[in-house]
């Protein structure tokens, strides 16, 4: 059950596109789409410096939650087909990164 979107903190520059609930973990979650997969595949964008920023808005946003909440950051990849009108093609790579 997703419970925010977009998300900004007052702290930090950037936002975190969707948070949720999958049974009792706050799943903290990064959308990129692409195109195509030829250049960087979506997951692949989600690098160092994107999971640091990522990182301090939820450090944000979890402390509205009881310390002993279960979290995770999981990265969605959603591909477009730029020559089809076909449906996009959703990725879910769970546990993306973690806090290091």
């Amino acid at each position: 059950m997703i419970i925010a979107r977009n998300f900004r903190s007052p702290r930090c520059n950037d936002e975190i596109d969707l948070i949720g609930w999958e049974d009792d973990t706050l799943c903290i979650i990064e959308v990129k789409s692409r195109t195509s997969r030829d250049v960087k595949p979506a997951e692949a964008a989600v690098d160092r410096r994107k999971q640091h920023e990522i990182i301090k808005v939820a450090r944000d946003y979890l402390r509205h939650f009881d310390e002993s909440c279960q979290w995770h950051f999981d990265v969605v990849g959603v591909y477009y087909d730029q020559h089809e009108s076909s449906q996009p093609v959703f990725e879910l790579f769970k546990n993306a990164f973690s806090v290091s």
